[in-house]
C-alpha cells in the first residue's frame, strides 16, 4: 500500500481535474492514470464481487493485476461528485423545464444524489470539484444548484458524445458562464420584446383580416423571430455577409415580413388572390415563395439575405439551401467560407421523418458539399398534422439525427424568450468558431390546427384545452419585464398599437394594387439572363470553338505530369487520348465530354460535376481525376491548363444519395448560372430517388417561382441486357414533365453533338435544365467517334439526317433516338438494305418538329414511316411523339410490347426481344407486338 500513499497526501483538486478529463475522454489522460480510474469505476459499480473480492462499494480501486488499493474517503467523495457533474452533463437534458404546455416524460435513473453514492449529510460539505464548474471549492448544495441552473432549466444541452475534447471544453466553459443564463441589458430586453410583439401582432392581424385562410401561423413559436434577429445582427458583426435560409410553411410569412423586410402590402396582395402581372407565369401559394433582400443591421453592416422557395415536400429545401450557399462560397467567399451562413428552419415531425434530412446532414463534412456549418432550428410544435410525437418517431428527440455528425443539440423552452436568444447566440458562436453544424430545438406548440381552418381538438382534445388557456410568449415576457421594472404596463400596448397601425396602412395600399408582382429570387446573380419561350430554345446557336484553342485544350488533358508515377493502364489511356486527337482524329465519347469542359473553362466558365463515382466514371470512361500509384495523389488535368485556365473544374464523388445530392446541385446551379453544373446518375433510373427534386424544382420552378436553372442531369440509358434496373433511365417520365419551355431533353449519339450540347447550355443567354440520356455501350463503340473539326466548326444538331441514304431510293423512313440507332445501323448493314433511311432525333424536347417534317418531305418516296425504340411501347419516347407531332399518328411503331418492368432479367430473353424489334423495323410483316 506504501506505493499509493500519495493518495492521502496529494491535493484532491488535482485528482478531480484528472478524473474529470478521464470521464470526458479516457484517451485524454496518461495511461497509468487511466488504469487507476478504470479500477475505481470498477469498484464503484460493484464489480469487485465479480472477481471474488468482498466489497462494500467503499471506493476500493482494483488494479489491472487484481490488487486492491483503498482510497481515502474524502477523495472517494470528490470522485463521486465528479460523477454527479458528469451525470448532469450527459443526462441533464432529460430533466429540464423545456416543455411549455405539458409534462415531460419521466426518465430513469434520475440525477438524485443517492444514485451517485452521495447523501443528505454531504450537502454542506465543500468539494474541490466545484473548480471544474468554474465556481471554486463549493458545497455540494451549491454545486447542485449550479448544475440545475446550467443543465435543467429552460435549456437542455446534448454534447457529451462529441469526440473532440477541445470542443467539449469550449462548450462547458461557455455554459459555466452566468450559469448558462443570459444577463441582458434593459435595451436588449426591449429589443427582444419588440421582435416578439412584431411576431405576435402580425399573426393576430392576419387572423382578423383573413379569417379561415391558410397562413400556417407561427403562434406558439413566436420566439423564432427574436432568435433569427439576434443571429443576423451578431453574425454580421462577426463578418457574415450573406445569409441563405430555408424553411417550410409554418411561420414563413412572419419571417418574410419581420426578418427579411418583405412589405406586408405584398403579402396582403397575395392573400387577396389577385392574378399575376406576367402571362407566362403560373405562380405559387404565398407560403412557398422565395425572397431576396438587403438589410442594414443595427451596427450599420449591409448584408444580403435569401430565403429559398420551397414546395410542400417540407424538408426538400434543405439540400437546395446548402447548394446555394456552396455556390456563393465558391464564387465570392472562397477565402473565408463562413461569410456565407446557411440557416435551416425545420418542423419537428418532418425533421424526424424525412430521409432527405439525414442525407443532407451526412453531406455536412464532405469536400464536395461542406458549407462551413449550418445552424438548424426546429420549430417544435410537438405534433405533425394530427399525429402525436409518440407516433411520429422512435427516437427520444426529433433532433437525434443531428448526432450523426456529433453536433451539439440545444433544447429550449420556446416560451422563455431570453433562453431562446441565449441559446441562439451560443449556436452562432459555435458555428463561427468550429465551422460545424449545430441544432436548436425550440419546444413550443401550435396554437391552431395544421392550418387555420382545421380543428385540432378532434384528435388532441387535452393538449388543445391546455393551449387554449396558454399565454403567448410576448405577454409572458412582458409580465417578466414589468416585474423587473424594465417597462411599464402601457409599453406593450403602445408597441402593438403602432405596429398594427402600420399594417392597416399597408393593407389599404395593397387593395389599390390590381395584380400581384413576384420579385425574382437572387436577382443579382441573374443579371443579364432572360426568360425565353420554346421558339427561342429551338433557334440554332453558335457553339463553335477555335480549332487552335481546341488543340491547346487537348494538349493539356492528354499529357500527364512527368514527375509523378501512374499506373500503366492510366498512362496508356492518356497516351491513347493524345494519339486519338493528334494522329487518328477519331475522338470518342470521353474526349468529346472533356474537350467540352476544357473549352468552357478556357472561356472563363466553371464546371461542377458530382454524382456516384463520377471522378472515374461508372463505366471507367471519364478518368477526370487520375491518381498516382504510390500515394494516391490526385491529378485533375482540367485544372492544369496553364494560360488557358480561366475557369475551374470541380468534380466530386458523391455520397450514395440521389435526393439530397441532386437537390444540392440544383441549388448550386440556382446561385451560379455561369457554372456548368452537372449531376450524373450511376445508372439512369437511380434518379428515381430524387423524383421530388425533379417534380418540384427541375420541371416546374420557372413556372412557379420565375426561377431559371441550368442543372444538367446525365442519365445512362440503353438496353444491353443488364436487367430491369440498369437499362432504362425512364425517359418517358421526363418527357411527360415537359411543357412549353421548361427544359431541354436530349439523347445524343455522337461525341461532337455532346460537345456542342454542353457548350450551348452555357453560351445561351438563358438557363433551362438539361436532361441527357447518356450511353453505356457507346462509350467505346467503334462507330461512335467524331473529328475535332466537327467540334470546332460544327453546332448542335437537333436532328441528324442519314448521310448515306439516297432519298429517291428510300421506301422506309425510320426515326429513332440514342443507342438504338447503332443497333439499327448494324442490322441495315447486315441486310444490305439501301431503301431504309435512319434518322436520329437528338433533341426530344423541345421537339424539333419543323426539322422532322422537313425530313419527311425530303423522303417523299417513303410509304412506310417508322418510330423505332428499344423500350416497351408504354415507355420510351413514343407517347411523347404522339403528343408533340401530329404526323406521328400515322407512324408504324417498332418497340417491345407493353410491360410493367423496363426490361427482362434474363439476358437470353432480353436479347430475343431486342432482335424481334429490329426485325420488325425492317420487315413490317413481323408483328412484334404478338411476341412475349
Amino acid at each position: 500500500m506504501d506505493k499509493y500513499s500519495f493518495l492521502n497526501a496529494a491535493h484532491t483538486s488535482f485528482f478531480a481535474e484528472q478524473y474529470d478529463k478521464y470521464l470526458t475522454n479516457p484517451d485524454n489522460v496518461e495511461p497509468s492514470w487511466r488504469a487507476f480510474f478504470q479500477g475505481f469505476d470498477f469498484g464503484l459499480e460493484g464489480s469487485l464481487e465479480d472477481l471474488g473480492i468482498e466489497s462494500d462499494k467503499s471506493g476500493m480501486v482494483v488494479l489491472s493485476n487484481g490488487r486492491k488499493v483503498e482510497m481515502p474517503e474524502a477523495l472517494q467523495k470528490e470522485f463521486q461528485v465528479i460523477r454527479l457533474i458528469d451525470g448532469y452533463r450527459s443526462r441533464g437534458h432529460l430533466f429540464t423545464e423545456t416543455n411549455p404546455v405539458r409534462e415531460r416524460r419521466k426518465y430513469v435513473p434520475t440525477l438524485d444524489i443517492d444514485n451517485f453514492g452521495l447523501n443528505q449529510d454531504d450537502l454542506d460539505t465543500v468539494f474541490d470539484a466545484g473548480k471544474i464548474l468554474g465556481i471554486g471549492p463549493a458545497s455540494l448544495k451549491e454545486i447542485i444548484r449550479h448544475l440545475e441552473s446550467i443543465y435543467c432549466d429552460a435549456i437542455g444541452v446534448e454534447y457529451m458524445y462529441i469526440r473532440t475534447p477541445e470542443r467539449i471544453q469550449w462548450i462547458q466553459d461557455w455554459l459555466n458562464k452566468n450559469d448558462n443564463h443570459p444577463n441582458y441589458t434593459p435595451d436588449e430586453k426591449k429589443n427582444i420584446l419588440r421582435k416578439l410583439n412584431e411576431a405576435v401582432s402580425f399573426e393576430s392581424f392576419l387572423h382578423t383580416k383573413y379569417v379561415g385562410q391558410k397562413r400556417f401561423s407561427l403562434e406558439g413559436g413566436e420566439s423564432l423571430i427574436p432568435a433569427l434577429d439576434v443571429i443576423i445582427e451578431k453574425a454580421a458583426d462577426k463578418g457574415v455577409k450573406q445569409f441563405v435560409v430555408g424553411m417550410a410553411h409554418r411561420g414563413r410569412l412572419n419571417v418574410l415580413t419581420n426578418i427579411f423586410g418583405k412589405s406586408p402590402k405584398d403579402i396582403f396582395s397575395e392573400f387577396d388572390g389577385k392574378d399575376y402581372e406576367e402571362t407566362i407565369f403560373d405562380g405559387d401559394v404565398k407560403y412557398h415563395l422565395g425572397w431576396t433582400s438587403k438589410r442594414e443591421t443595427d451596427s450599420g453592416k449591409m448584408i444580403n439575405m435569401n430565403i429559398a422557395p420551397n414546395p410542400s415536400h417540407l424538408e426538400t429545401v434543405n439540400s437546395i439551401v446548402e447548394g446555394i450557399s456552396r455556390a456563393k462560397q465558391d464564387r465570392d467567399h472562397s477565402e473565408e467560407i463562413s461569410e456565407v451562413l446557411p440557416i435551416l428552419i425545420h418542423g419537428d415531425a418532418a425533421f424526424a421523418a424525412q430521409g432527405v434530412v439525414y442525407e443532407t446532414i451526412q453531406m455536412a463534412r464532405l469536400d464536395g458539399y461542406t458549407t462551413g456549418g449550418t445552424i438548424h432550428i426546429v420549430v417544435n410544435n410537438q405534433i405533425g398534422f394530427t399525429t402525436n410525437y409518440l407516433d411520429a418517431r422512435s427516437s427520444t428527440y426529433c433532433t437525434d439525427v443531428g448526432k450523426v455528425t456529433l453536433s451539439p443539440v440545444l433544447h429550449v423552452n420556446a416560451d422563455d424568450a431570453e433562453a431562446v436568444v441565449h441559446a441562439t447566440t451560443f449556436a452562432l458562436e459555435y458555428r463561427m468558431r468550429y465551422k460545424r453544424d449545430i441544432f436548436l430545438d425550440l419546444l413550443g406548440y401550435r396554437k391552431y390546427g395544421h392550418n387555420e381552418g382545421d380543428e385540432p381538438k378532434f384528435t388532441q382534445p387535452l393538449l388543445y384545452k391546455s393551449i387554449s388557456k396558454h399565454k403567448n410568449p410576448r405577454d409572458i415576457y412582458a409580465e417578466k419585464l414589468i416585474a423587473e421594472g424594465v417597462i411599464d404596463e402601457n409599453y406593450v400596448k403602445e408597441l402593438e398599437e403602432k405596429y398594427k397601425n402600420d399594417l392597416e396602412e399597408d393593407l389599404l395600399d395593397s387593395r389599390k394594387i390590381e395584380k400581384t408582382r413576384i420579385t425574382p429570387f437572387m436577382q443579382d446573380e441573374w443579371e443579364g439572363f432572360e426568360q425565353v419561350t420554346e421558339e427561342v430554345m429551338l433557334k440554332p446557336m453558335d457553339t463553335g470553338y477555335d480549332l487552335k484553342k481546341l488543340d491547346q485544350v487537348a494538349q493539356s488533358i492528354t499529357k500527364l505530369p512527368e514527375d509523378k508515377k501512374f499506373l500503366r493502364k492510366l498512362v496508356r489511356l492518356v497516351e491513347g487520348r493524345h494519339k486519338m486527337y493528334f494522329e487518328d482524329n477519331k475522338l470518342d465519347w470521353a474526349m468529346g465530354e472533356l474537350l467540352a469542359y476544357g473549352s468552357l473553362i478556357e472561356e472563363g466558365y466553371d464546371v461542377r460535376m458530382t454524382g456516384q463515382d463520377v471522378e472515374r466514371g461508372t463505366f471507367s470512361h471519364r478518368h477526370a481525376v487520375i491518381k498516382t500509384e504510390m500515394h494516391e495523389e490526385e491529378v485533375v488535368l482540367l485544372n492544369e491548363m496553364g494560360d488557358n485556365q480561366n475557369g475551374k473544374f470541380h468534380i466530386y464523388n458523391s455520397l450514395l444519395s440521389e435526393y439530397a445530392v441532386m437537390g444540392f446541385d440544383y441549388g448550386y446551379a440556382m446561385a451560379s448560372p455561369k457554372t456548368l453544373t452537372i449531376w450524373e446518375a450511376q445508372f439512369g433510373d437511380f434518379s428515381n430517388g430524387a423524383q421530388i427534386i425533379i417534380d418540384q424544382y427541375l420541371s416546374s420552378a420557372e413556372d412557379k417561382w420565375k426561377l431559371q436553372n441550368g442543372l444538367v442531369l446525365l442519365l445512362p440509358h440503353g438496353y444491353e441486357g443488364q436487367g430491369a434496373e440498369h437499362s432504362s433511365a425512364r425517359m418517358e417520365r421526363y418527357l411527360q414533365l415537359c411543357a412549353k419551355d421548361n427544359m431541354f431533353v436530349a439523347d445524343v449519339t455522337t461525341p461532337a453533338n455532346l460537345f456542342h450540347l454542353f457548350r450551348r447550355q452555357m453560351k445561351a443567354k438563358f438557363r433551362k435544365p438539361l436532361v441527357v440520356f447518356t450511353p453505356k455501350s457507346l462509350l467505346r463503340h467503334p462507330k461512335v467517334h467524331s473529328t475535332k473539326e466537327e467540334m470546332a466548326e460544327g453546332s448542335f444538331q437537333m436532328v441528324i439526317d442519314d448521310s448515306d441514304a439516297k432519298a429517291a431510293k428510300v421506301k422506309t423512313l425510320v426515326f429513332c433516338t440514342g443507342k438504338f440507332y447503332y443497333d439499327l445501323l448494324d442490322k441495315r448493314e447486315e441486310l444490305e438494305r439501301d431503301d431504309v433511311a435512319l434518322v436520329r432525333v437528338e433533341q426530344l424536347f423541345p421537339l424539333p418538329a419543323k426539322e422532322m417534317r422537313s425530313v419527311i418531305k425530303k423522303y417523299k418516296n417513303a410509304d412506310d414511316i417508322v418510330w423505332a425504340q428499344e423500350e416497351p411501347r408504354n415507355m420510351g419516347a413514343w407517347s411523347h411523339m404522339l403528343m408533340h407531332l401530329d404526323e406521328a399518328k400515322q407512324f408504324r411503331v417498332a418497340s417491345r410490347r407493353f410491360y410493367g418492368a423496363p426490361a427482362a432479367g434474363s439476358a437470353v430473353r432480353s436479347k430475343r426481344r431486342h432482335a424481334q424489334v429490329l426485325d420488325y423495323v425492317f420487315d413490317k410483316s413481323k408483328d412484334n407486338m404478338q411476341i412475349r
